[in-house]
């Protein structure tokens, strides 16, 4: 018998595991119910605004059964939701524009510069993020009435940039260490001085992160409450979170009314986060590469 008619054994066969083209129906089981149960609120809230207040108080679980348009209305044509509208938007906006330009400024120097101080810098600005503005409050509102602020929008807005900067700074740094240094010595070399790299070149390379820090900061000024509560005593300078929390003591009995004014308060800024959603992930996502 020669050695090419002996039968050599087989290898067994791996098995072979059969998997769904879409992934596991588990998970998106869980996925459903986790988004169910944090749409619900949301939609309880909407809803609850078409409907009146004895819908509400018969059958709280119910659709509205008919449709009623006028909570909505009402709060649209009043000068008081837009008044708040308008102060919200000018505090978010200015705040977003504080923090980025501060914080690009500042982390440009920690990422690109050599100096003895540094690490320490960095450090403080990261010790930042373990002291909310909860914290911090009585301070705030010392240092914010000295100040001549109260009853101001810049009384919210500093404070604001000044406890978005440690995150703003944290994101921003990776991004612009990871522009390569030869990039700025060529820049160099054909004349361009460190002020017009940083705009020529560090700002359009770093606009993912620019980006979702000022997503962060707006969304952040939209929906902040605790500190208008202790600087702003006045209406006509109150926000939007804190104006929701006068129109409902003051329309207290009126659940459907206030369940209008609630939800057309949080749509802009939920409007605004789902807009810009993917820049935020791919804004962090860039942040722990670099």
């Amino acid at each position: 018998m020669t050695a090419s008619s002996i039968a050599l054994p087989r290898p067994p066969k791996a098995r072979q595991t059969s998997r769904l083209p879409w992934g596991s129906p588990t998970i998106y089981v869980v996925a459903v119910v986790v988004i169910a149960l944090m749409l619900a609120p949301l939609a309880y809230i909407i809803i609850g605004g078409f409907r009146t207040n004895s819908q509400i108080t018969a059958d709280p679980s119910a659709l509205p059964a008919p449709w009623v348009f006028t909570n909505y209305a009402d709060v649209l044509a009043s000068t008081t939701f837009w008044g708040q509208v308008l102060n919200s938007t000018v505090a978010a906006v200015v705040t977003t524009v504080g923090v980025v330009a501060l914080g690009l400024m500042a982390s440009y120097v920690l990422a690109r510069y050599r100096f003895r101080a540094r690490g320490v810098l960095y450090a403080l600005f990261a010790a930042g993020l373990m002291f909310p503005m909860t914290v911090a409050i009585t301070p705030l509102y010392i240092m914010v009435r000295n100040l001549g602020l109260m009853n101001s929008l810049g009384g919210i807005i500093l404070p604001q940039i000044a406890f978005a900067l440690p995150t703003t700074i944290i994101i921003l740094v990776p991004f612009l260490r990871a522009i390569p240094d030869e990039i700025e010595e060529a820049a160099a070399i054909d004349g361009c001085s460190r002020l017009g790299f940083f705009w020529r070149m560090v700002v359009p390379l770093a606009l993912p992160g620019v980006i979702t820090v000022g997503i962060l900061a707006f969304i952040a000024s939209w929906n902040g409450y605790i500190l208008p509560l202790f600087i702003l005593n006045n209406e006509a300078a109150f926000t939007l979170p804190l104006g929701v929390q006068a129109f409902a003591s003051q329309y207290s009995v009126d659940t459907a009314k206030v369940l209008a004014f609630t939800s057309l308060s949080m749509i802009p800024a939920l409007v605004f986060f789902s807009v810009f959603e993917r820049r935020i992930v791919g804004g962090l996502t860039g942040a722990v590469k670099g």
